[in-house]
């Protein structure tokens, strides 16, 4: 049993390659002088569409200005962007997935998760990213209306596994004999079933950041997002889409680094629930 939770337990070459780089990603987004200290908002039009070179590793776009400077800069709005909405989300999620998972038997009735099931049918008949379109419908474009839509877009996911890990917790012999001994539902909640229903939220909210980023990215593609000339990669790569033929570069790299964001997410959530997995 030990050396299966040894085994379970140690990482893999690619969860070390994406912490690595997820680590480079942070440090970009909270100290981008270190990586990066030249301004990302200075322009030099004589060097525009500069092609990669040691002066420009990842080349120059149309104003001139450094395409690294600028992704390096851009890490924090990207990632703060997915981050934030996948709080939100999470946030949402474990309410919504605690009050309809909670109800039923002398616990609260089953109305409310009657309400909240319907709910998130409707959500869920929506395709996440259109969901967050409809949001900034009625919010308008900006950096925090897409935060908050991607967070509301992601928030049914959360909810419905949520719900699925309260009822199990709920029907447990450890909450029945709670109940039977009279606590009140409130302490049962608390004591109880959160402990031991929101385990997989860190798992899942660690998968949830690489798709938020992604989202967050093409809501700013789209120009809904944070607007120009503001470094961050979705904006990037909806200003270098006009000029793909001429200067890849522009596009590339940003579409880079949102899919190797993402990618590193991906593999340390999977990670997570393997060693979570292997230690039970």
């Amino acid at each position: 049993m030990t050396g299966s939770r040894l085994g379970a337990a140690r990482l893999r070459a690619p969860e070390v390659v994406a912490a690595v780089a997820l680590g480079l990603v942070v440090v970009a987004a909270v100290a981008p002088g270190l990586l990066a200290p030249a301004d990302p908002l200075a322009v030099a039009p004589v060097d525009a569409f500069s092609a990669p070179s040691l002066a420009h590793p990842f080349g120059t776009d149309e104003s001139g200005r450094g395409v690294f400077t600028r992704m390096v800069h851009g890490a924090g709005a990207s990632l703060s962007i997915g981050a934030a909405a996948t709080l939100i989300g999470t946030g949402l999620g474990v309410l919504l997935g605690v009050a309809a998972g909670f109800g039923g038997g002398r616990l609260p009735g089953r109305a409310a998760d009657a309400a909240v099931s319907r709910l998130l049918e409707v959500m869920f008949a929506l395709p996440g990213l259109l969901l967050a379109l409809v949001v900034i419908a009625f919010t308008g474009p900006g950096a925090l209306p897409a935060t908050v839509a991607v967070g509301l877009a992601t928030a049914p996911g959360y909810a419905r596994i949520v719900r699925s890990q309260v009822v199990r917790v709920r029907r447990s012999a450890m909450v029945e004999a709670a109940v039977v001994l009279g606590r009140r539902p409130g302490a049962v909640l608390w004591r109880h079933v959160l402990p031991n229903a929101l385990a997989p939220v860190v798992v899942l909210a660690t998968l949830g950041l690489g798709q938020a980023v992604v989202w967050a990215s093409s809501l700013s593609y789209l120009g809904l997002g944070a607007p120009p000339p503001a470094p961050e990669w979705g904006a990037m790569l909806s200003a270098g889409r006009l000029y793909v033929t001429s200067a890849w570069w522009m596009t590339v790299f940003p579409g880079l680094a949102v899919v190797l964001t993402a990618a590193a997410a991906t593999v340390l959530g999977r990670g997570l629930a393997r060693r979570g997995g292997g230690a039970s």
